[in-house]
């Protein structure tokens, strides 16, 4: 079982990524973001997942700086853009982004959506940051299984995550096994659903069983599935609640049963056919 907020998994290159961490996907970049970011840290949580598309990447370098935590000790996420891609232009936005961040390196530097002919463009330049020493671990985001087996076929570095929609409606099984099997740690985005994990009978009998919440029950479901999890808040209380999900662990046939409630319902752009 997962011990702590702060317990990691290791990359294949051998970087150790927390398991659990704040993602800030419309979160703004007021107060509201600042409190939120704050509240994050001083709670325990050691990992950020930002990008250039939420423009507060501004906000998570400020309260790092402030923070008094040592750089090497926060695992930062960001994501090159849809209109950045290319190799020049994410050599350029990676560059942004470090100025805005307030850091001199990434820990981890995600292609946001793939994006076709640029897809390998923009990879190319990931690797070379990579090689220097300025980004820890490159990846992708919403790649399907079709997406990384394109990527892998050319790329001299194969990715070493891949953030997608996952939660007990979106499971994707084929997408799962493609990444384990190919060491490709899975991140999940969204997996609380917006919140709707709570109105599910299966999790509000799960709720009562372990006496957790069903937002609680799903991010332990995750761990367990081996995912990397990032639920997004900005409500201090949600923080704290999100993270307490290190003192219990689901049975195998309680996991079976959230695997069970998959029905490849999308909340998000379907990778296939999103256009921006």
């Amino acid at each position: 079982m997962t011990a702590t907020l702060t317990s990691t998994t290791k990359l294949y290159n051998g970087v150790e990524m927390p398991w659990f961490g704040l993602g800030v996907h419309r979160s703004g970049a007021g107060s509201e973001v600042l409190t939120a970011l704050r509240c994050a840290l001083q709670a325990g949580y050691r990992s950020i997942d930002t990008a250039t598309y939420y423009q507060n990447e501004h906000c998570v370098g400020k309260v790092i700086a402030e923070s008094g935590i040592r750089r090497e000790d926060i695992f930062i996420t960001s994501k090159v853009w849809n209109s950045d891609q290319g190799y020049h232009s994410t050599i350029r936005a990676f560059e942004q982004s470090l100025e805005k961040l307030q850091t001199d390196y990434l820990d981890l530097y995600l292609i946001h959506w793939p994006q076709n002919e640029l897809t390998l463009d923009t990879w190319k330049a990931m690797e070379e940051l990579y090689q220097k020493g300025q980004v820890r671990a490159i990846g992708v985001s919403n790649f399907l299984v079709k997406h990384l087996k394109s990527l892998m076929s050319k790329a001299t570095i194969k990715p070493m995550v891949d953030q997608f929609e996952f939660h007990p409606e979106l499971v994707q099984p084929e997408l799962l096994e493609f990444c384990k099997a190919n060491q490709i740690q899975p991140e999940a985005w969204r997996p609380i659903m917006k919140g709707r994990v709570n109105d599910l009978p299966l999790l509000q009998h799960l709720s009562e069983k372990y006496q957790k919440s069903p937002v609680q029950i799903v991010l332990r479901w995750d761990i367990q599935k081996g995912v990397v999890t990032i639920p997004k808040s900005v409500t201090p209380e949600r923080i704290i609640h999100n993270a307490d999900i290190f003192d219990f662990e689901l049975s195998p046939a309680d996991m079976d049963r959230i695997d069970g409630l998959d029905r490849f319902s999308r909340m998000g752009e379907d990778p296939d056919q999103f256009n921006f």
